[in-house]
């Protein structure tokens, strides 16, 4: 206990320097804009600004980026309810009954609720974060090379079993991030693979390029295609205070919101959309009245905006525990903490407690943040609402560009930055996500390294991957998430799920 206290105060003592407070609060208001701008995204705009931390501080670019995220969701709530257009993806289920609540003139109710759900919730997974890490950074040290090759795969698989569309495609997607990852030199001979003799590749495919160009161009050339408009222009939000009624029927939501955000959020695949379309559907199922919802009913709004928030925050566990990113956004992370330099994994624990535990108190302090600035400043993050998306979208391509061209300015890495949208485009188009396959190209490097450490341990033995239990354990789990994903009653089921039984 003395030492979790004194790695509590060890991270405090990081989080509230004048530096990363700066960069903290720079990034939960930065998510807190792109969660009300809808069209743009954290995972597009984490991946946009990872050229700028070749030149911070790696504790502060890491808080930044943190609080993009989780900033996000208190944001995209705010459009969801004023508007009824979700800015970010884990609150598309708040528009169902916030913004009956705010057709009601109930607005003000419906953010203050979606805000302090969103604290608590907060709070409670930063706290979870703390009680588990330690705990499993210890079980992660005693994991061999054959026990990380299975972990990685059961991530993989058990992301796209939890990932909505077809499982089909998802795991396409993961291969071929995996195969994008192996382009360049080999790192035990030394020889060229899948460069074609193009000089340019010889290096292998910059992650920052790929991230930039799949996520970043390809979201704005999908909002061009489909038209992004926002009408803000009859946007009231009246009193901010919930009665004591209002309390009695959302706190229990908020409860079994947080509690169910906390656990999807650790699972590889989960998260917050995850979390919220869950914790609507539990909502329903546990009520007294189902017809109430999609009518101004508080629950189905104070249950889904804590479980986002709650799943974005334990998304970071496995992360810093075990190396291994939960969701796309988590993979950004990895790109972000390599960047820097750092090899994520427990012992960060070990040789960075400055950085692992500052980054936990951050959130802590962000959320804090995020608190203050979402009901105060609200008639100001309405007022964003109001640019046009025409305005946005040649200055976020202007940010594509430059931070494309200031890794090693290279016009190449800018017209590969073109590529991958271009891609990202036609891949969206045809119904396959991004996310696995930049999943896939992070994992892919860490998957060779520990099958061809595990082979050449075990003299080129593929028995050892069955012999290990933890790794026979792991690869036992795999094989029951893809015969789940295989069955046709399963797999429809999962299509409800993300449907967040809004019929």
């Amino acid at each position: 206990m003395t030492d979790l206290l004194s790695h509590i105060a060890l991270g405090f003592g990081v989080a509230v320097t004048p530096v990363n407070l700066l960069y903290c609060l720079l990034g939960v208001t930065l998510g807190t804009m792109i969660g009300i701008l809808p069209g743009i995204g954290p995972s597009a705009t984490v991946a946009l600004l990872l050229p700028i931390t070749y030149t911070m501080p790696d504790t502060a670019a890491l808080i930044m980026l943190a609080g993009i995220f989780y900033g996000a969701q208190y944001g995209g709530s705010t459009t969801a309810i004023l508007v009824n257009l979700p800015g970010e993806s884990s609150s598309v289920v708040t528009c169902l009954d916030g913004y009956a609540m705010a057709r009601q003139g109930r607005a003000g109710v419906a953010l203050a609720v979606a805000a302090l759900g969103s604290f608590f919730a907060g709070t409670v997974a930063t706290v979870l974060i703390v009680a588990v890490a330690k705990p499993l950074s210890a079980v992660a040290l005693a994991f061999g090379p054959a026990d990380y090759f299975s972990l990685v795969i059961f991530g993989l698989l058990f992301a796209v079993f939890l990932s909505s569309g077809s499982p089909v495609k998802a795991v396409a997607m993961v291969v071929l991030g995996i195969g994008l990852s192996l382009i360049g030199i080999d790192p035990t001979s030394g020889e060229q693979r899948f460069t074609f003799g193009t000089a340019e590749l010889f290096d292998g495919i910059d992650f920052v390029v790929l991230a930039i160009g799949l996520l970043g161009v390809s979201e704005i050339l999908i909002n061009l295609q489909q038209g992004v408009e926002r009408d803000a222009g009859a946007v009231r939000t009246g009193s901010l205070m919930p009665t004591r009624q209002d309390f009695r029927q959302a706190f229990p939501a908020v409860l079994r919101g947080t509690a169910l955000g906390s656990f999807l959020g650790v699972l590889p695949g989960g998260g917050a959309i995850m979390s919220s379309f869950a914790s609507y559907a539990l909502e329903r199922k546990l009520a007294r009245d189902p017809s109430r919802f999609g009518q101004g009913a508080i629950e189905g709004l104070a249950g889904p905006e804590s479980a986002n928030n709650a799943g974005a925050q334990t998304s970071f566990i496995p992360l810093l525990t075990l190396g291994i990113p939960a969701n796309g956004l988590m993979a950004l992370m990895v790109g972000a903490m390599m960047i820097q330099g750092i090899t994520p994994g427990p012992e960060v624990m070990q040789s960075r407690p400055d950085l692992f535990w500052g980054l936990i108190a951050s959130m802590w302090v962000g959320n804090l943040l995020l608190l203050v600035l979402n009901l105060p400043l609200i008639g100001i993050w309405v007022r964003l609402l109001g640019i046009p998306y025409r305005f946005l979208c040649p200055a976020i391509l202007m940010f594509c560009a430059i931070g494309a061209y200031g890794l090693s300015y290279s016009v190449i890495d800018v017209l590969f930055c073109g590529i991958f949208g271009v891609a990202g485009f036609f891949l969206r188009k045809i119904g396959c996500e991004p996310a696995p396959l930049v999943l896939g190209f992070v994992l892919g490097p860490l998957l060779e390294q520990n099958m061809r450490l595990g082979l050449l341990i075990s003299q080129g033995s593929f028995a050892t991957f069955v012999t290990h239990p933890i790794s026979a354990v792991l690869l036992g789990l795999s094989a029951v998430v893809a015969i789940l994903m295989a069955v046709p009653a399963i797999t429809r089921r999962r299509e409800v799920v993300f449907q967040g039984d809004e019929d």
